[in-house]
């Protein structure tokens, strides 16, 4: 049974794990969508305490956001071996899970992929080749053959073994993948709406500066051109990952009345 708001009826809203990377990282978009499906969000703010869930029993989802590190550096951030191995439990029993940036580079990780460092610099609102793949999947079937969405990266992976490919660009082939039914990693930031894109553009000019030069100059220009096309298409892939969090209640819901 559904609500008239479109979520089914349940007794206990979905709650969501949301791995914080770095400070004030930012939902965005994706915030928007989990607030219209009445998700209750826990934060875990790894940069400031490393504490993780302890197990994957209270949570629905789990989203892991981006951040400065590699994926590769345990030495420095030493919860990221513990976070790579809570992706896979999560993702091995069938919940949904989203990488975002970095957080897709652990999801590859965890699934057995390699991380590349260092050669795949894409920052600002790039155009987004979806696959034919990605034309048939969920979370990008809204979006057509294109879209427009921001980037901030400079690291890429290869593509797990048995995951498939919804999305590339030149600069990195692998933008987005899919595990099994609802395990998602997108290279490309599309819970970055403006607000999100101004908070950071806010927080980190010189970081920007060293590495697009001429963009904060230009940016109030690029973002009459493209931030309306990227919201809108970010909003969608938003909703589209949350409904399936929706869908896995339901068929939860419906194997425990049968």
């Amino acid at each position: 049974m559904v609500s008239s708001g479109g979520r089914p009826y349940q007794e206990e809203p979905m709650r969501v794990a949301v791995i914080e990377n770095m400070r004030n990282t930012g939902l965005g978009a994706l915030a928007a969508a989990l607030d219209e499906a009445g998700a209750e969000i826990e934060w875990f703010r790894v940069w400031q305490d490393g504490m993780l869930p302890k197990d994957i029993s209270g949570h629905d989802a789990l989203v892991v956001l981006g951040g400065e590190q590699s994926a590769l550096d345990d030495e420095t951030h030493p919860y990221l071996p513990e976070l790579v191995q809570l992706t896979r439990r999560f993702g091995d029993a069938g919940k949904a899970v989203l990488g975002i940036c970095l957080g897709s580079q652990i999801l590859a990780r965890a699934y057995g992929a390699d991380n590349h460092l260092g050669i795949a610099r894409e920052f600002g609102w790039h155009k987004i080749a979806v696959t034919a793949e990605g034309r048939a999947d969920p979370l990008l079937s809204a979006l057509g053959g294109e879209f427009t969405i921001f980037e901030w990266h400079a690291d890429t992976f290869s593509l797990p073994e048995g995951a498939v490919c919804l999305a590339s660009s030149p600069v990195a082939e692998n933008q987005a993948f899919r595990i099994g039914r609802a395990v998602y990693g997108t290279q490309f930031h599309f819970e970055a709406n403006a607000a999100v894109v101004a908070q950071w553009t806010a927080e980190f000019p010189d970081t920007i500066a060293r590495i697009a030069p001429g963009w904060l100059e230009n940016r109030a220009e690029l973002a009459a051109r493209h931030a309306g096309a990227a919201d809108a298409a970010g909003l969608a892939i938003a909703r589209a990952w949350v409904s399936l969090i929706e869908q896995q209640e339901v068929e939860m819901l419906s194997q425990a009345s049968a």
